[in-house]
């Protein structure tokens, strides 16, 4: 599937992307992050602050002068990892605003036994909303009208938001247009994601904000390219396995020999994901028990 990465991050800068939605990247870039963490404002007058990022003083710094006196009344929050919610408890602080938006951090799944989750710094364990918001509940802040949208998948709880009356959905880091999500168990789940992925087929936005990269134009086809780039991959480790057992690396270096080597652990808790799902639905199995070690094999 294509991506789009031509992306100025204009640090520092509210970029204006619509009437009422401004943009603000936050300078934390890196392999996963991309250019850095995009926070959204909402509204003009009375202000709605989406995933304020790190706790970076700098960056609620940048979000207040970016108000320009504007109260801000509410801080979204999209899903618990360190680059999108720690932010809200120092904008809490200095504002007042109330922290809405997905639960607290939790892993999609229990751990195996002698299982270490490989994502779990990632996770922001101290995050604690004033208000936990539910799959399909239509909710008012800021004088703006919203609907939840609960996708898990890239995390347990993580959250969109379509902005009501529009054809926007503040789609966080379960669609971006640089770079496909990273789902990794037990963090994250390729079942829950696919399925998230189809539920936003069935809704009608076709813009989408992102956590990290540009806007996505024609959001639906780009979703549709990414179901097909997953159901690709998974087609893509059952051929791999057909020629007989295999382990992630295996597997990873076959099907990702173009990638950088640095990107391979990274590739190969993608593989894990699928190998998981196929293993839950009897396509597959492992030995001695399902991880990241583990030699894996079709199902007879």
């Amino acid at each position: 599937m294509k991506h789009d990465r031509a992306f100025d991050p204009q640090y520092g800068t509210a970029v204006e992307l619509m009437p009422g939605v401004r943009r603000l990247t936050v300078n934390n870039p890196g392999p996963f992050t991309f250019h850095g963490t995009n926070s959204y404002l909402l509204g003009t007058n009375r202000l709605i602050c989406v995933d304020p990022g790190p706790a970076l003083e700098g960056q609620v710094e940048t979000i207040l002068k970016a108000a320009q006196g504007a109260t801000i009344e509410a801080i979204l929050i999209t899903h618990t990892h360190v680059d999108h919610s720690p932010g809200a408890r120092l904008l809490k602080e200095r504002t007042g605003a109330e922290i809405l938006g997905c639960g607290p951090h939790r892993p999609a799944r229990a751990l195996l036994e002698n299982e270490v989750n490989p994502l779990d710094a990632s996770g922001d364990k101290d995050y604690a909303p004033d208000r936990l918001l539910e799959d399909g509940e239509a909710f008012e802040a800021a004088g703006i009208s919203l609907e939840t949208v609960a996708t898990p998948g890239h995390t347990s709880n993580h959250l969109c938001f379509a902005l009501t009356g529009e054809p926007v959905l503040l789609s966080a880091d379960h669609v971006m247009g640089w770079s496909t999500s990273v789902v990794a168990p037990p963090d994250g789940s390729m079942r829950d994601y696919m399925a998230s992925v189809d539920k936003l087929l069935a809704r009608t936005e076709d813009i989408y904000l992102p956590g990290h990269g540009g806007t996505v134009r024609n959001a639906l086809d780009y979703v549709r390219d990414l179901k097909r780039h997953r159901l690709d991959r998974e087609a893509s480790i059952l051929r791999e396995l057909a020629k007989g057992e295999r382990s992630i690396p295996e597997i990873v270096s076959e099907l990702y020999a173009a990638v950088d080597p640095a990107l391979h652990p990274a590739a190969g808790l993608s593989v894990f994901a699928h190998l998981e799902d196929l293993a839950n639905r009897g396509r597959v199995e492992a030995s001695p028990e399902l991880s990241l070690t583990a030699r894996y094999r079709l199902t007879e």
